[in-house]
């Protein structure tokens, strides 16, 4: 408020004072603003709260670590701004941190450690020696080899060596002495050690006496000097020679120990023998001295000198010659003896007449004629081109009157009379040699019971072959194909081991046949691929199922190609009592034909061999189980009145023939022996039996 004149003053008592506005302009903005002055206290005072604030944190979040250095008094730094010590321990946060340790005489370590996040840790730090140094000698004794863990270094002695810190082999050698082995422990530091290693003689003295004396002596081939002699000798045992001419070689040997010094006793030298060569004519005599058996002639023997000896030879057809002998010291002689022969007349008789005679590999000449032999075993041998050649040890016996008759057999004569009439096959069947003749095969129209196949046929089998007497069994066939099973007739096996297999197809019999020459290094008969029959080898000897013809003529000739069976017991009806398997009153329950009150006791198939042979000895060739055959079927032989030579059967077909009645036939028709069947499958009733040719 502003005074203005006329106007009372403040205090005053007038009630109507006056008060009067005036302009009023508000203050600038900027002039209102606070403003802001730096002051130093306040700024010391932040700093000292922010580094306190820091030091906090770093104390709360480092870990402490103790480093156990080793050796005592290592320098330590560490590689980090934040690394804080306190006393023997650092304050160091979480991660990777470098650190260096050094030591006087120790290789400075210089790595980078992880520190973890536990709270309190430790770190053993082992600084590693620096390498020492090796001053090794061996004494008076220089130039010996040294090797320090394996390796050569060098002759002694030997100065400052370079080697690690720690333990180390120690190996000095030189020859003749023996060899030191010992360890050390390097200190390492770059510090100098000294080893000094002692080599000790590794021979001994050892005097040699002889009488007489002057004797030449050596260890183990070298030869030393001559008697009396001291010489050294190697530790271990060594073959010790003394010579003298004129004397036996003394030998022995000895046993050295370094540093043990030996006198042999005297060696008293005996006369050497004398050497004598002994020939004869003949050679090979045997020879004694003074009745000792010496050998054979030619012959080197010793013979002791200065006395008689007795020399004998002996060799048998010759007299016995004898001689003395004397011989000096070291002499060397020889005797030659010529031996009288002692001979016997011997009369050759040979056949042919023409034969020749070998005596001791030695051709004399015609067989035929009286020679004089020694008295002692000579080989006699007769020979003939064509013939099979005679040989024998033959003695001839002075004073007597000896003769030797030999007749010569011919090949053909030795081979016939090697053929065996009898086999055994490797399945363990038995086979018979059969030397068939021409026959006729088939039936006469005429016959009662006959089918149109049956056709007659001249057939000639000019090949001998062997025949099985049996039908092949389960057992014999399980060799080959052991999972094989003949199966169950009416709840009765079928696959008893001596039962003949059945449910066996051609080609199975076929398989079976190569099987068999297989085991006994013969050549298969049927060609096969993928385990399949393609054909088959007519001019090898190996097995094979009998052809149609084969098994005709060992079923049905009796005895003459002119006498023909027609049953397998003889040409009526029915057959006897017991006479084979066949279709019987056991088997009617199942079977629609069968032999009216016949009973053979077997309602299915029999054991091979169970019933009597025929005439040509082969078992069931009637009744049990009908038998495969090689030949396909065909209804007919050839056409017109030509003979068959060895039929193989049709070239190919669908069919096998099938020959022979089995436990299911019955009829006429069947039990007939010129009955054909035929088959492309197995059955329960139909087996085989196996053939091969004598030779190809």
């Amino acid at each position: 408020m502003t005074d203005h004149p006329g106007q009372d003053s403040p205090g005053s008592a007038a009630a109507d004072d006056l008060i009067v506005p005036i302009d009023f302009t508000p203050a600038a903005l900027d002039k209102r603003r606070f403003a802001f002055r730096l002051n130093p206290v306040r700024i010391v005072l932040g700093i000292v709260l922010f580094v306190f604030a820091v030091a906090a944190w770093f104390v709360l979040t480092a870990k402490s670590v103790y480093f156990d250095l080793r050796p005592v008094g290592s320098e330590l730094s560490v590689q980090s701004p934040l690394a804080i010590q306190i006393g023997p321990r650092y304050l160091l946060r979480t991660g990777d941190v470098e650190i260096k340790v050094k030591a006087e005489g120790y290789y400075e370590l210089d790595t980078s450690l992880n520190i973890g996040p536990e709270q309190a840790q430790t770190f053993n730090i082992e600084l590693i020696r620096l390498p020492g140094f090796l001053n090794l000698s061996s004494g008076p004794i220089t130039q010996a080899r040294v090797v320090i863990d394996g390796e050569e270094v060098g002759l002694t002695p030997l100065s400052a060596i370079e080697l690690a810190a720690g333990e180390h082999h120690i190996h000095v050698e030189k020859e003749r002495y023996q060899a030191v082995d010992t360890n050390i422990d390097i200190e390492g530091r770059s510090l100098q050690q000294t080893l000094v290693v002692d080599l000790l003689p590794a021979w001994a003295n050892i005097t040699v006496n002889t009488s007489p004396p002057g004797a030449t002596v050596s260890v183990d081939g070298e030869e030393r000097g001559l008697t009396p002699l001291s010489t050294e000798v190697l530790e271990g045992k060594h073959e010790i020679l003394v010579k003298l001419a004129a004397h036996k070689a003394w030998t022995d040997v000895l046993a050295v120990q370094a540093r043990q010094d030996q006198t042999l006793p005297p060696i008293a030298l005996i006369p050497a023998d004398g050497l004598v060569l002994l020939r004869s004519t003949p050679s090979n005599a045997t020879v004694t001295l003074n009745g000792d058996y010496q050998g054979q002639t030619p012959l080197e023997i010793a013979v002791p000198p200065g006395s008689q000896h007795r020399l004998s030879f002996f060799l048998n057809g010759y007299q016995e010659h004898s001689q003395t002998l004397r011989i000096n010291p070291d002499q060397e002689a020889s005797v030659n003896v010529t031996l009288k022969p002692i001979l016997s007349s011997v009369q050759i008789v040979a056949q042919p007449a023409d034969a020749q005679l070998y005596v001791n590999g030695k051709l004399i000449g015609n067989a035929n004629q009286t020679i004089e032999l020694l008295a002692a075993s000579q080989t006699i041998e007769v020979r003939r081109e064509g013939y099979v050649s005679y040989q024998t040890d033959f003695i001839s016996r002075p004073g007597i009157e000896q003769r030797l008759d030999i007749e010569l057999k011919s090949l053909e004569q030795q081979k016939l009379e090697s053929i065996k009439p009898q086999i055994t096959n490797a399945a363990g069947q038995t086979l018979k040699l059969l030397y068939p003749t021409p026959f006729t095969m088939g039936a006469s129209r005429r016959e009662a019971g006959r089918q149109a196949n049956e056709v007659l046929r001249d057939i000639n089998l000019s090949r001998p072959f062997y025949l099985s007497l049996h039908e092949v069994t389960n057992a014999q066939f399980k060799q080959f194909r052991k999972e094989h099973s003949s199966g169950v007739l009416q709840g009765r096996t079928l696959d008893n081991a001596s039962q003949p297999v059945v449910r066996v197809s051609w080609e199975d019999a076929a398989l079976f046949c190569n099987w068999l020459s297989i085991q006994e290094s013969l050549p298969p008969f049927y060609t096969v691929a993928d385990d399949k029959v393609t054909g088959f080898n007519p001019d090898s000897s190996g097995y094979r199922l009998p052809t149609e013809a084969e098994w005709e003529w060992a079923a049905r000739v009796n005895g003459s190609a002119d006498s023909l069976l027609r049953f397998p017991w003889g040409d009526q009806l029915p057959p006897p009592a017991n006479h084979g398997n066949y279709a019987d009153i056991s088997a009617a329950s199942f079977l629609g034909r069968i032999i009216v009150n016949y009973n053979d006791s077997f309602m299915g198939s029999a054991p091979v061999g169970s019933f009597e042979a025929n005439s040509n000895g082969f078992f069931d060739m009637g009744g049990n189980v009908a038998e495969w055959t090689h030949d396909f079927y065909g209804a007919s032989g050839v056409v017109g009145n030509q003979v068959e030579t060895n039929p193989f059967g049709p070239d190919d077909g669908r069919y096998h023939v099938v020959r022979g009645s089995s436990w299911a036939h019955g009829t006429i028709t069947e039990l007939r022996l010129s009955y054909r069947d035929y088959s492309d499958e197995a059955r329960d009733d139909l087996g085989f039996r196996v053939a091969r040719y004598l030779e190809p």
